[in-house]
């Protein structure tokens, strides 16, 4: 009934019983079936005009007599709406009245004066996930369409977000020939700052050979040990002390798989090369870090 549905799935309940109700409206729709919560007193005063024919009802209620429910339920069946229940109370007045049962009651509550919905809405919870999960299966979701319920936050940054949104590219990247000076090669990684980075540059140079081609990246990291390893600084060319074969990335690739090549190999920035290996940007650890901030 509820996979048939070719309208939305309308959940209901009352006190405890609507908390959970509201879970399971929002579980059904983040996984590919619409739904949303119709609070039953304020069904009765005018909010039964948000359900239509075509639409099919998930009615909440433990005991199965709550009056604010069983009010509602006259309106439904005139709308000829099909009502699905969640009840604890199988021959209780809202279960004869409904299309389809489902018992989810429990032994006792877990209240030790056995009061204090507990044990009860946790098993209608349950079961509420149970048939959202079994729609998400039937429905055949993949996680491309989860994600793009979730366009926000972690998943939708997993999901959206590629390394051409964030990285730098044009007068940004420096670039510099083979055959340039290491004086040269320092200043094109001091000059050359993307504007949102304020005073700190990208840290490294892309070395290219004479069509163009990336050869190699030289960082500040490969200055220093130059340094320190007494190397003669003045006569150096950038393709003597560049790191060949460095890492690259296509620029239609997920920024999270960006992220996770430069986990794997602990490095800071990833060269984007087109399809004859020119470069044609950098994307860095901090771009992908301001971005997941911003999500």
């Amino acid at each position: 009934m509820l996979a048939g549905c070719a309208g939305r799935v309308i959940v209901t309940g009352m006190g405890k019983s609507g908390l959970i109700g509201r879970k399971i409206a929002a579980t059904f729709a983040s996984t590919g079936t619409p739904a949303y919560f119709l609070h039953p007193a304020e069904g009765v005063h005018g909010d039964i005009g948000m359900v239509a024919r075509g639409d099919v009802v998930l009615a909440l209620s433990n005991s199965g007599e709550t009056d604010e429910v069983l009010a509602v339920v006259p309106s439904l069946k005139r709308l000829g709406v099909p009502i699905v229940v969640l009840t604890g109370g199988p021959r209780s007045t809202l279960a004869q009245l409904c299309d389809v049962v489902i018992d989810v009651s429990v032994h006792e509550e877990a209240c030790p004066m056995n009061l204090a919905p507990t044990s009860s809405t946790t098993a209608t919870l349950a079961m509420g996930d149970a048939l959202a999960m079994a729609l998400l299966e039937r429905r055949g979701l993949r996680p491309e369409d989860y994600a793009a319920l979730h366009p926000r936050g972690m998943l939708g940054f997993r999901a959206f977000v590629r390394v051409t949104d964030l990285m730098h590219s044009g007068d940004a990247v420096p670039i510099v020939a083979g055959d340039a000076r290491l004086g040269d090669v320092i200043t094109a990684m001091t000059t050359k700052r993307p504007c949102h980075y304020g005073a700190h540059a990208l840290g490294m140079a892309t070395v290219v050979d004479a069509s163009g081609r990336l050869i190699g990246v030289f960082t500040d990291g490969d200055l220093r040990r130059l340094h320190l390893g007494g190397a003669p600084l003045t006569s150096l060319r950038a393709a003597d002390v560049a790191t060949r074969e460095p890492k690259v990335i296509d620029g239609s690739d997920l920024a999270g798989h960006a992220l996770e090549v430069m986990e794997a190999f602990q490095i800071t920035s990833l060269v984007i090369v087109d399809e004859v290996g020119k470069p044609e940007g950098v994307i860095h650890l901090h771009d992908i870090l301001r971005a997941k901030l911003s999500f």
